[in-house]
C-alpha cells in the first residue's frame, strides 16, 4: 500500500513538473516573439515580425531539445502520402477562407479595414523585393509561423493546462488570439480579428491532423501568402 501511495505521489510530481516546464517554455517563446518584434519595430516595419519568429524558433528548438523533444514530436514529419497531404492542404485552405470570410462580415461592421497599412507597397513591380518577400513567405510566413503559433503554442499550452480535450480547445483559442494580436500592428483590429479567425481554423485542424503532420497547414499558409504577394507584385487591385 505504501509503495502504491509513493508511486502515485511520484507520478503527480512528474506531472506537475511537466506542466510547469511547459508553461515556462511557453512564456519564454512568447516573450521572445513580443520583445524582439517590439524592439525592432521602431527601425523596421517590414522585418520586425520575421526577426522575432527567427529568434523564437531558435529558443523553441533549444527548449524542446532540453525536454528530450523535437519539432517532429509536434508534427513536423516527412509525409507518408503526398496525395493525402495535398487533400488536407486543400481542406485547410477551404476552412481558412470560410472562417476568415465569416469573421470579415463582423469585423467590417465594427472596425475599418486598413489592409496591410502599406507594409508591402514597395513590392509592386519590384522583382528583387518580390523575391526577397517570397523567401520570407516560405520561412517566417508559413514554416515558422505554423510551427510556433500552432504546434508550439498549442502543445505547450495544452500540456501546461494538464492535457485533454478541454485543455486542447483552450490552447487552440489562446493561440488564435495571440496570432491575431501579432497582426494588429499593421492590419488594425479588423485584420487582427480576421487573421485570428483563420488562425482558429488552422488551430482546430492542427488538433485534428497536425500533431501527426503539420505540413498541410504550412503549405496552405505559404500558398495564401504567395498569392497575396504575387498579386501585389503584379499591381492587381481589388
Amino acid at each position: 500500500m505504501h509503495d502504491q501511495i509513493a508511486a502515485h505521489e511520484s507520478k503527480q510530481k512528474r506531472t506537475s513538473n511537466s506542466n510547469f516546464g511547459a508553461l515556462t517554455d511557453l512564456v519564454a517563446v512568447m516573450a521572445t516573439l513580443v520583445i524582439v518584434k517590439q524592439s525592432i519595430l521602431p527601425f523596421s516595419y517590414l522585418y520586425a515580425g520575421p526577426a522575432s519568429t527567427f529568434c523564437a524558433m531558435a529558443v523553441g528548438t533549444f527548449l524542446l531539445r532540453r525536454r528530450g523533444l523535437g519539432w517532429k514530436d509536434l508534427g513536423l514529419r516527412w509525409p507518408e502520402s503526398w496525395l493525402k497531404i495535398i487533400g488536407l492542404t486543400i481542406l485547410s485552405m477551404v476552412a481558412f477562407v470560410f472562417a476568415t470570410q465569416m469573421m470579415d462580415v463582423v469585423a467590417d461592421y465594427f472596425f475599418e479595414d486598413v489592409g496591410t497599412s502599406g507594409r508591402f507597397d514597395h513590392i509592386e513591380g519590384n522583382l528583387p523585393a518580390y523575391i526577397g518577400i517570397m523567401l520570407l513567405v516560405w520561412t517566417h510566413g508559413s514554416f515558422f509561423e505554423e510551427l510556433l503559433f500552432r504546434a508550439f503554442v498549442i502543445d505547450r499550452t495544452s500540456v501546461a493546462l494538464g492535457g485533454g480535450l478541454k485543455a486542447d480547445l483552450i490552447a487552440a483559442l489562446f493561440s488564435s488570439i495571440f496570432f491575431g494580436y501579432r497582426h494588429y500592428y499593421y492590419q488594425g483590429m479588423n485584420g487582427a480579428l480576421v487573421t485570428g479567425a483563420g488562425g482558429f481554423a488552422f488551430a482546430m485542424l492542427y488538433l485534428w491532423f497536425g500533431r501527426k503532420n503539420i505540413m498541410p497547414l504550412i503549405f496552405a499558409h505559404g500558398i495564401f501568402n504567395s498569392l497575396a504577394q504575387t498579386i501585389r507584385f503584379l499591381g492587381i487591385k481589388d
